[in-house]
């Protein structure tokens, strides 16, 4: 692959750090206009001004011409030092240590705000008791907060597409910072409901858009790790928020809740301000472009006016060149529309998708009941543990401990066992069925975790069988996040984003739901009664995988959006693809 830093003149600083940098290779020191041009045929007469500006494509493989040599004029300036372009490195050429880096700061985003949505249902007891209403009433306020973070996304999306993910995380993150210490100090129940909507609105992103960070710096094959550490991620968190914040309500006060995660968050933010870098290729190439436009404009300014452009990619003479004035521009920019249009189609192309693609549905529906689940435990776990075990709040809260370790033992689990498939069944991973195939046995987790919970939720049974229940049905859990979450990705491609945007909406919708009938469920159907019912309704939800599995290559084949979700091939590497001028 040619390096997108090749053939410029760097600045001494560079070269003084040259030794001691690894991304700057032998290939990459600048020999010299002199030297290049005695190996290359060039224009013999210089340019000037008036001479027409030639447009082209720049890609991450586009090897970046010298510039002229020597001045139009007589009277030229210094020479201008040419751009540091080490910055706009495409992100799959980063070094693993940074990728490594990378993730791991956004799987701490993402616990950050799965320990918010999960660490509010410790202080519904207390909240009720200073508002004087119940506790279904208090529990709105996870509803308001999954909706939040359910629309968010949407709307949000486009503004990632076209000013990066850094920025909208530095936004939003600061803005979650505050709404944090809005619902710490708010003094009204309507006060509360509100700040957690739009707590659930800006803190999406760190859960959201951490999949696309992914997918940003990893391609298909090598994402399973990363996109392993995310899933464990949301279900660590989600278990974590209500352990701690147990014992915060049973010694201090629900605003303490709060408090710390006003702490947390902001420590968290810290990091990303100074540490995050830009993952998103097409921003960056935007501003790579830029750069190499602006550095033109300056050359021209000083007298040296042209750069040496290939004559012909097929040229019998790869060295032939030609003196051109040229401009940079990215093909992605100009493939975007308006902003109004890209919310347009964010908003309505993930529930066209839910509608019309039978995979998209049936995945939202697998992984929307497993995620109603997880929240469900919010308001079952003190239920059952408070009446059948006598637990206090904090010992209540002790249970998830169960969520948080099952995540951990599920993320290290499927970074093994992809190894081992990759030598084993290296065979089975070259579809998007064959990411499923380990699903199709660990879902049964989550059922078989359903039945065990309830049939083990009596009085004379020890708490912890049903404590372990909990983890087997988040081992379940997770393998459904994590097989979805991939397989929409490896299936509808470009369109992914639209794809993971509806069954995100329909989780985490239902998700909110749940824990507003929790209570009504298990007294109404009994502990008993209430398990079998989830783990029939999940053992059904476990077929969905098996069908993929044996007829989804014939389902993605006569799908009816196939034509216009084809991805568009693109242009060969390295190839210099003229545009036309834009209007002056």
């Amino acid at each position: 692959m040619a390096n997108p830093e090749l053939g410029l003149p760097r600045a001494s600083s560079d070269f003084a750090n040259s030794g001691n940098n690894p991304e700057i290779v032998d290939s990459e020191k600048y020999t010299g206009p002199a030297e290049d041009s005695e190996k290359s045929s060039l224009r013999a007469e210089p340019l000037a001004l008036e001479d027409a500006i030639t447009y082209h494509y720049l890609t991450f493989d586009t090897e970046i011409p010298l510039p002229a040599s020597t001045a139009s004029i007589q009277n030229a300036s210094i020479r201008p030092e040419p751009p540091d372009l080490r910055e706009y490195t495409s992100p799959f050429e980063w070094s693993s240590s940074r990728k490594s880096f990378i993730t791991w700061l956004s799987c701490a985003a993402t616990i950050v705000t799965a320990f918010t949505a999960g660490s509010y249902s410790s202080g519904t007891t207390q909240m009720g008791a200073d508002w004087h209403i119940s506790r279904v009433a208090v529990t709105v306020g996870i509803t308001t907060f999954t909706t939040g973070f359910a629309i968010a996304p949407m709307f949000l999306a486009p503004f990632s597409e076209i000013n990066g993910r850094r920025p909208i995380f530095i936004i939003t993150g600061l803005l979650f910072v505050v709404l944090q210490l809005c619902c710490a100090v708010t003094r009204s129940y309507p006060g509360m409901l509100v700040a957690r909507f739009f707590t659930g609105c800006v803190s999406s992103t760190f859960s959201t858009m951490v999949g696309g960070v992914v997918s940003d710096i990893y391609h298909s094959e090598d994402r399973n790790t990363a996109m392993a550490l995310f899933s464990g991620s949301a279900l660590f968190g989600t278990g974590l928020g209500p352990l701690v914040c147990g014992f915060i309500a049973q010694y201090t006060t629900w605003r303490w809740i709060f408090y710390l995660q006003v702490i947390t968050c902001g420590i968290t933010m810290i990091f990303v301000v100074f540490f995050f870098k830009e993952t998103r290729g097409s921003v960056l190439l935007s501003r790579k472009a830029k750069a190499l436009n602006k550095y033109y404009e300056a050359l021209e300014a000083a007298g040296y006016v042209g750069v040496n452009m290939p004559v012909s990619c097929s040229s019998e003479d790869p060295q032939a060149r030609s003196l051109q004035r040229v401009r940079w521009k990215v093909k992605s920019d100009e493939e975007r529309g308006s902003l109004a249009q890209m919310v347009s189609i964010s908003l309505y192309r993930p529930f066209h998708l839910l509608f019309t693609e039978p995979v998209v549905f049936f995945f939202s529906l697998w992984i929307s009941f497993s995620w109603a689940v997880l929240y469900l435990t919010f308001g079952a776990v003190p239920l059952v543990f408070s009446t059948n075990h006598d637990f206090e709040l904090h010992q209540s809260g002790a249970v998830f401990t169960a969520i948080s370790v099952a995540a951990i033992f599920s993320t290290i689990l499927s970074v093994y066992q992809e190894k081992l498939a990759k030598v084993y069944f290296k065979k089975i991973l070259t579809t998007p069925e064959g990411r499923l195939y380990f699903a199709c046995i660990q879902s049964a987790l989550l059922p078989i975790g359903l039945f065990w919970f309830g049939w083990t939720s009596f009085r004379g049974i020890p708490w912890i069988v049903p404590a372990l229940a909990i983890g087997c049905a988040t081992m379940g859990i997770f393998s459904i996040y994590l097989a979805v979450f991939n397989y929409l990705a490896d299936v509808y491609h470009r369109y992914a984003s639209s794809a993971l945007a509806a069954q995100s909406f329909c989780r985490n919708m239902l998700g909110g739901v749940f824990p507003l009938v929790t209570e009504l469920i298990f007294r109404r159907m009994t502990f008993q009664g209430a398990g079998s019912f989830l783990g029939g309704v999940g053992a059904l939800l476990t077929l969905v995988p098996w069908v993929l599995v044996f007829y989804g290559p014939r389902i993605r084949a006569r799908r009816c959006a196939t034509l216009y979700l084809e991805e568009r091939q693109p242009q060969p590497a390295g190839t210099y693809g003229t545009a036309a001028a834009p209007p002056v």
